[in-house]
């Protein structure tokens, strides 16, 4: 069987993901992702109502021109988990796929609900759901198997495409927790299962966006210690909270929603992100906390946030969006004073997120807390785990699976430099069996 693998985009830098894979005239497409720095640089855009070609030439989606390049037809289109620099996209490029959209019941739903909302192009495909630990079939010699993984939402798996010259695994984005607050432990067994079967893995395509960083990346449970240890510590402060974390992030949401009532505060998620997912969580009956309060529209937050100031903000946690302290959130409007929510000296301020890795997320993020502290805030900053690996879990990946060749995606070139050296470690070599990959270029694997 020929098989190659088209990079198209998130593998230059941290976003904007898509890959696809080509097997005789089968093409499967992993992800279609949103860069959003790309988006938050320029004011008052709404990517709803932009047409691709302008998204693709802001660097903002996945230049997908690349495909006319494989000689096949795409049979699926596969995102791997409800982040948007991996769904983000594909309102604006699935259409041009006759393909139906297989994912997970959580990341179909963020799906659908991105699909809704885009006012330029039509999307008329298939939604289909697959849960972990399930397999389709993409062709008479090819089957799709959905492994379970863990990572910073719910319902997140890595795919594997099991074909006559080897298993293909696509693995963004994951950490190894073996203690996850919300789901399944990721299943390394199932790994190490694929490592070993037939003609083991051919390909593995690794997200390498924390590869740089030394040591393994600690479970959710850890970072649901900190922020409860964090939150009692302030129990007994009788001035205004608010906390931020990924609206996402629905194990982070909920033990904040939990602490806060352990405290002895009203929890309010405010925001639309924030209505949204966690809305989606609830429908889909994720165990959540009982009649969460959420509202994601200006007037109800508006309403909302005087309601709190009028009954006494020591008595309620306001959980709110602007985590990377993107200009339009509500906490970075909070910290212009662009609502009638007032910090008093002391106030705190509760980041339970850490910052995605890019310029503009740090510029952002760092003005956004200069603001809050400008108003007398006090910032407890980083109380969170990453959602991906550091290169003790890249080494273990690599122990189970044992892959033939290897493709690392998902940052820049300095930053692949600690997955290559962690590859280096098993005999890989940089052109020969482990590829470096620039958007829009296309990997033979077999002939």
């Amino acid at each position: 069987m020929e098989i190659e693998i088209a990079t198209v985009g998130g593998y230059e830098e941290v976003g904007r993901q898509m890959t696809a894979v080509r097997m005789d005239d089968e093409i499967v497409v992993f992800d279609m992702g949103l860069n959003l720095s790309q988006v938050l640089i320029h004011d008052n855009v709404q990517t709803e109502t932009m047409h691709s070609l302008d998204l693709i030439d802001m660097g903002a989606i996945p230049d997908d021109r690349v495909m006319s390049e494989l000689d096949g037809e795409v049979t699926a289109i596969v995102p791997t988990h409800g982040h948007l620099d991996h769904i983000g996209a594909i309102p604006k490029l699935a259409h041009r796929y006759d393909a139906p959209i297989v994912a997970t019941p959580f990341t179909i739903e963020l799906v659908r609900d991105q699909i809704a909302d885009e006012d330029k192009f039509d999307v008329d495909l298939d939604l289909q759901v697959m849960n972990s630990g399930e397999q389709m079939a993409v062709s008479d010699q090819v089957q799709m198997e959905f492994v379970n993984v863990t990572h910073s939402t719910i319902d997140a798996i890595n795919p594997v495409l099991h074909t006559p010259e080897g298993a293909i695994v696509y693995g963004l984005d994951k950490r190894l927790d073996h203690d996850p607050v919300l789901g399944d432990p990721i299943d390394m067994k199932r790994f190490r299962e694929i490592g070993r079967e037939g003609d083991g893995v051919l390909c593995y395509i690794e997200d390498c966006t924390n590869a740089n960083q030394k040591g393994r990346t600690p479970s959710e449970s850890v970072a649901r210690k900190e922020l409860h240890d964090t939150m009692l510590s302030l129990e007994d402060y009788d001035g205004g909270m608010v906390a931020t974390t990924f609206a996402s992030h629905i194990a982070r949401v909920s033990s904040l929603l939990e602490f806060a009532e352990e405290i002895g505060r009203e929890p309010i998620l405010l925001g639309r992100s924030m209505e949204k997912y966690t809305g989606t969580a609830t429908n889909l009956d994720v165990d959540l906390p009982d009649n969460i309060e959420m509202y994601g529209h200006r007037r109800a937050i508006d309403q909302s946030l005087e309601r709190i100031m009028d009954d006494g903000k020591e008595n309620f946690l306001p959980i709110v969006t602007g985590h990377q302290g993107e200009p339009r959130a509500l906490l970075t409007r909070m910290g212009r004073g662009e609502t009638n929510y007032d910090f008093d000296t002391g106030d705190k301020v509760i980041f339970s997120a850490g910052i995605i890795p890019e310029p503009t997320n740090e510029g952002n993020r760092y003005q956004s807390e200069r603001l809050l502290k400008m108003q007398g805030a006090r910032i407890y900053d980083d109380i969170h785990v990453s959602g991906h690996l550091r290169q003790e879990g890249h080494y273990q990946m690599l122990e189970a699976l044992q892959p033939q060749q290897l493709v690392p995606a998902h940052q820049d070139l300095k930053g692949l430099s600690g997955y290559v050296n962690t590859a280096n470690a098993f005999g890989y070599e940089v052109g020969r069996d482990m590829h470096l990959s620039r958007n829009g270029n296309i990997i033979q694997l077999t002939e």
